[in-house]
């Protein structure tokens, strides 16, 4: 039997159970040769922001431990992707290359060049679906195009057969024999130092294979039954977050849906088939990205590169820290410095104060978003930005601008969230916890809350903050 080994390399795939790669080269009966590389060097995908690689640390921690337990130990390797691979070629004489594929337009970039390359070498390279249901390219509409509309998107999707069965995990690996070098995880310097911002992360999330089913686990036995209105409550524990086990590819949708499936008659039929939209519009967000590969940074409708977009760094800094005086929106601002992590329904109002009360670029929320979220999705970060902006694919109307008062008192009317995050306005009646500009003076004396001083005034009023986002969304429009 030949002794060298199937190389099989990991990305957005850290797991081992329903990871085709890693079970077709387990059943090939060759030793594996599990790799994981850093390709953060510019020739590759858009470089994680720091939450994310908080998260990839610890993905990477538990996925050796999972690998070591079956029998073949992970290989870390830093540098240009194709490059690691044929060194590791070199050194183990192997002629055989699995993964699973990336639909991220640099990964793709550099897969679909990495596969030409190898097999002009004679190298056998094998890829495998896993990260998605369906490939980007295949979903088309009547006329042959791309979809640019959720809804009939979503038909199109449900249409299909029925996602397939998630493979089992190997029950054991035949390890190589050989010996290469791997780098030393603590040395890639994934992890905050100076300062030390995870705390609440850690305190948060279980980053890692079992913490993804484990969420799974928790949200079927309970959240998911009212999910259809429960998912828009930021107070409670409502949605399934298990979008940064799904971006990291420590659980796959096939898994995801083969669970729901499974759950049957325990979960109502309205909630589960919310909860597939919700699965679907990370698809959709997807495939907009296969056929619009500059999503993060340029306008899906160009008729927004005349927006006139202000540069105003105070604003945007008090944004970013929670401080813009709406109680919700800086909650979320706050919950998502302290967990890495959103409720969907404030991501989309704190977007919506960005972009349209203070008129700031939606680039700038997409890049900070990047950066803070342990969910930072490439496609779904800028797809869900752009939709806010009005500048996307079936995106919301411009004209569409939440109130931040009337959006707390609607969805978090006791003032759970907000007490949770700002709790300088924890002792604030439930009148008021939304709106704390209108409390009387005796009625902020006694909760401790000095407007202006220890909790901002608002950074602009809301008609104000409308009326200027209308005048100057009808300039673009040459309306006045």
């Amino acid at each position: 039997m030949d002794d060298a080994p199937v190389l099989v390399l990991f990305r957005h795939d850290l797991r081992v159970a329903d990871n085709r790669a890693l079970s077709a080269a387990a059943a090939s009966g060759r030793p594996l040769l599990p790799v994981f590389i850093l390709d953060d060097i510019g020739q590759g995908p858009r470089p994680l922001g720091g939450a994310r690689r908080w998260w990839l640390h610890h993905s990477l921690l538990a996925l050796a431990d999972r690998l070591g337990t079956l029998g073949a130990p992970l290989v870390l390797r830093r540098g240009a992707m194709v490059d690691i691979v044929r060194e590791l070629l070199a050194a183990t004489g192997s002629r055989t290359v699995f993964w699973n594929r990336r639909y991220d337009p640099g990964g793709m970039a550099v897969d679909t060049a990495m596969k030409t390359a190898l097999k002009s070498e004679a190298i056998a390279v094998e890829s495998f679906d896993g990260h998605l249901l369906h490939e980007p390219s295949q979903i088309r509409t009547g006329t042959g195009g791309p979809y640019k509309v959720y809804s009939p998107f979503w038909r199109a999707l449900a249409a299909q057969p029925e996602p397939r069965d998630p493979v089992d995990a190997p029950a054991s690996l035949r390890p190589w024999g050989g010996d290469v070098a791997s780098d030393r995880l603590d040395d890639w310097s994934l992890l905050p130092r100076h300062p030390d911002w995870a705390g609440g992360l850690r305190a948060e999330w279980t980053p890692g294979e079992d913490g993804a089913h484990q969420r799974l686990a928790e949200f079927l036995s309970g959240p998911i039954d009212g999910y259809g209105e429960g998912r828009d409550i930021p107070g409670r524990d409502s949605t399934s977050r298990l979008s940064p086990y799904l971006a990291h590819g420590e659980i796959t949708p096939f898994q995801v849906l083969a669970a729901v499936r499974a759950a049957g008659k325990n979960v109502p039929a309205g909630d589960s088939e919310k909860f597939r939209k919700e699965v679907a519009w990370r698809e959709f967000a997807y495939h907009l990205l296969f056929h619009h590969p500059d999503l993060a940074t340029r306008n899906f409708n160009p008729a927004f590169d005349a927006f006139a977009w202000k540069t105003d760094d105070a604003l945007l800094a008090a944004w970013q820290r929670g401080q813009t005086g709406y109680p919700i929106v800086d909650a979320g601002m706050r919950q998502l410095w302290q967990t890495g992590w959103m409720h969907n329904r404030v991501r989309m109002l704190v977007a919506s104060v960005l972009v349209k009360h203070l008129l700031i670029d939606w680039r700038e929320g997409e890049a900070w978003f990047w950066d803070t979220l342990v969910d930072a999705d490439c496609a779904n970060n800028p797809a869900s930005w752009q939709w806010v902006a009005g500048s996307g694919a079936d995106a919301a109307p411009y004209f569409r601008i939440f109130n931040p008062v009337l959006q707390g008192e609607k969805f978090d009317p006791e003032g759970a969230y907000v007490r949770r995050f700002v709790p300088e306005l924890a002792l604030l009646p439930d009148k008021y916890i939304h709106k704390p500009w209108e409390a009387p003076n005796p009625v902020l004396a006694r909760a401790g809350v000095k407007l202006g001083q220890n909790y901002p005034v608002p950074v602009i009023d809301h008609q104000d903050g409308r009326d200027r986002a209308m005048t100057t969304y009808q300039a673009m429009r040459g309306d006045i």
